[in-house]
């Protein structure tokens, strides 16, 4: 991934973070930074299905979900699985979507099922959303409702890159895009097998008193109207064990929770009088105020 997504080693880390502990991911940027070359990078580097979502407007739920086809042949109706029917599905503009729509992922998301006329449809495994949306565009948008940003284990950005970086985007791009000649390095099971050994990542009494003590923390903010939910301790949780196994340890140590924490409960919490969609900076530096200030266990 490294290999097209120049210098952006912490976004990659992330992405693989939340691939490990089998959860989803919110882009939050402007356009063109490559929030979807991230995605196609990361589906590119696992041999897996790969969909991509443009969200709109008009985009319905069957749109996504799939729907029920009358087949002349049986005289009968049959499932059409839709695109949300992959490994790595990319929502692009995830927020120009109505409500109605929006809500066709949470299921899925949730679950990691379907459910069409009363049927209940598996997903395929592994399955991750990685979901991407503008912050200063509001025109012709619809909110995130907090039920929905729970389901994304962390939300982050990409940014400009370094001068010098940009330089090598330019090289990069000369004959072609780059993300169409990786290959990929892990199969579906290896992602199942890294999820798997995720669960069994020790967790030390004292850190997880630790981690309550963040999100206890939040719920008690003066400057938050709602704190992180008990979702949102599980997601940290588990995001915590799967650092942990990316940097190569069988237990996790304070410095995981402290490099997952912002990005992974900045989107739990409401803050008190801000419009939701201004005020992420202000957020995520109150939470990082917040954590400074719980003792570390030694």
């Amino acid at each position: 991934m490294a290999k097209v997504v120049l210098g952006k080693d912490e976004l990659i880390d992330l992405l693989i973070v939340a691939t490990m502990a089998g959860e989803h991911v919110l882009l939050e940027d402007v356009p063109g930074v490559g929030k979807t070359l991230a995605a196609k990078a990361l589906a590119s580097s696992l041999d897996a299905k790969f969909t991509r979502l443009q969200f709109t407007p008009d985009l319905l739920p069957s749109d996504i979900t799939g729907s029920m086809i009358y087949r002349s042949a049986t005289v009968d109706f049959a499932f059409s699985p839709g695109p949300i029917f992959a490994n790595v599905v990319l929502a692009d503009e995830i927020n120009r979507a109505p409500p109605r729509t929006q809500s066709a992922l949470l299921e899925a998301m949730s679950e990691g099922q379907v459910s069409v006329d009363g049927v209940t449809h598996p997903l395929p495994k592994p399955f991750i959303v990685i979901a991407t949306q503008n912050p200063f565009e509001y025109q012709g948008t619809y909110t995130l409702p907090e039920s929905q940003l729970d389901r994304f284990l962390l939300r982050t950005s990409i940014g400009y890159p370094a001068r010098e970086m940009e330089r090598k985007v330019l090289q990069t791009h000369q004959s072609g895009e780059p993300v169409d000649r990786l290959q990929s390095v892990l199969s579906a099971d290896d992602i199942l097998a890294a999820q798997s050994a995720v669960g069994q990542v020790r967790f030390d009494e004292t850190l997880t008193g630790y981690l309550l003590d963040i999100v206890e923390a939040t719920r008690r903010h003066e400057g938050f109207q709602v704190g992180v939910s008990t979702r949102g301790l599980l997601s940290f949780y588990r995001g915590c064990q799967a650092m942990a196994v990316l940097r190569g340890r069988d237990y996790v140590v304070p410095d995981d929770l402290k490099q997952l924490a912002v990005p992974t409960l900045a989107h739990r919490v409401l803050p008190d009088g801000v419009f939701q969609g201004g005020s992420r900076s202000v957020v995520e530096q109150q939470l990082a105020d917040l954590i400074e200030s719980i003792p570390v266990p030694v």
